[in-house]
């Protein structure tokens, strides 16, 4: 029994070694090299460039303060749509010590004047009615107490104006109460109630309280590389996809490009402006990300190939046409003469037919 367990282990070690043999020699005999192959075809070729950038209105209106003061109350927020004159917010006026001091010293100082005045008309009245003195004197100094009465109320308008930030004469156009200069939609209200704020001046922007743009009037802006900028021209169209909306595409018009270039990560970019045309039923949000598609150039009904199929050797483009002969499958090398890519499909000018067939890369246990 030991002696026939020894023949059928010598048996399976044989059949595993011969087997092993058989393997590797046909592993190691050549395998037949297969092509792809691509028949020549006319179809229109576009050479695009993608440019990176966002959505933004035309014009964003910062709306600032006409006096300096504390936020006593906002009546609007960010995304409401306000009209030219609706109140946005209230202040109240913190007074100058100095100016509030001169203005009240100029209200003593009209009210004297005033009573003065007075007194003098009625003095020059009795005067005038007993025929001691002209019209003329008397006109004269009823003049002066009507001047006197004016600089009174201009004075009291001052103080209130230093004091309140209005005056009875000019509520309607009260300075306390911050107003939106244009249409729009209110894209930020940076100040809270209690926050102080500062009128714009010669030394300082002033305090923002709010910011408001026309969100039916937008723009594409971004950057274009160097070496690209030179292909563009206002007045190209280009497609616009916003990050956020992945669904839909928008039509744009080219409408600025910048003369000058500006250093973005160590190239130099060429900043553009684009008019966006959006529907008025989708709703497009300030500072979306956004790319822009915008064709440098292109050609219409040529012959084209796969850039696989091209073997370039310097300036010079060939191409392996497929003969068919008596042993099999031949390949003509061919010069041709290639014109505009798009990176995955390139022009034939000249030297291959649409009734030709052209080799393409290897294909490798059946794997391109």
């Amino acid at each position: 029994m030991k002696r026939y367990l020894k023949f059928i282990v010598a048996g399976i070690i044989a059949l595993v070694f011969i087997g092993t043999f058989v393997f590797l020699y046909q592993k190691s005999q050549p395998q037949p090299v297969v092509y792809d192959e691509f028949t020549p075809k006319r179809a229109d070729i576009s050479k695009t460039t993608i440019i990176t950038g966002k959505i933004e209105p035309r014009d964003e209106v910062n709306i600032k303060p006409q006096i300096s003061g504390i936020i006593t109350e906002i009546l609007k927020e960010a995304g409401d749509y306000v009209k030219a004159g609706e109140i946005i917010a209230k202040v109240k006026v913190i007074p100058d010590m100095g100016q509030l001091s001169s203005a009240q010293s100029r209200v003593s100082l009209a009210d004297i004047n005033l009573k003065q005045a007075e007194v003098d008309l009625e003095r020059e009245k009795n005067l005038y009615d007993k025929k001691l003195v002209s019209a003329e004197e008397y006109d004269k100094v009823r003049q002066a107490r009507d001047q006197a009465r004016a600089e009174k109320s201009a004075a009291v308008d001052a103080l209130q104006v230093v004091r309140d930030g209005v005056s009875s004469s000019n509520a309607n156009a009260s300075s306390t109460l911050i107003r939106s200069t244009v249409d729009g939609v209110i894209l930020d209200i940076p100040v809270k109630v209690g926050n102080s704020v500062i009128l714009s001046n010669t030394f300082n922007d002033g305090t923002t309280i709010a910011s408001v743009a026309d969100m039916n009037n937008l723009i594409f802006r971004g950057n274009v590389d160097e070496t690209e900028v030179g292909r563009i021209g206002v007045g190209m169209p280009m497609k616009i996809t916003i990050g956020a909306l992945q669904n839909l595409k928008f039509d744009a018009t080219l409408e600025y490009v910048s003369p000058k270039a500006v250093e973005n990560n160590g190239a130099n970019q060429f900043e553009i402006k684009a008019s966006v045309n959006v529907a008025k039923d989708v709703q497009i949000r300030s500072g979306y990300s956004a790319n822009a598609e915008i064709v440098l150039s292109s050609v219409k009904n040529v012959v084209t190939l796969p850039e696989s199929a091209i073997e370039f050797a310097g300036e010079e483009a060939f191409v392996y046409i497929v003969k068919e002969g008596n042993e099999g499958k031949n390949y003509v090398r061919t010069k041709v003469t290639t014109g505009l890519s798009d990176g995955v499909s390139i022009e034939i000018k000249s030297g291959v037919k649409t009734t030709d067939k052209v080799r393409g890369p290897q294909i490798i246990n059946n794997v391109k």
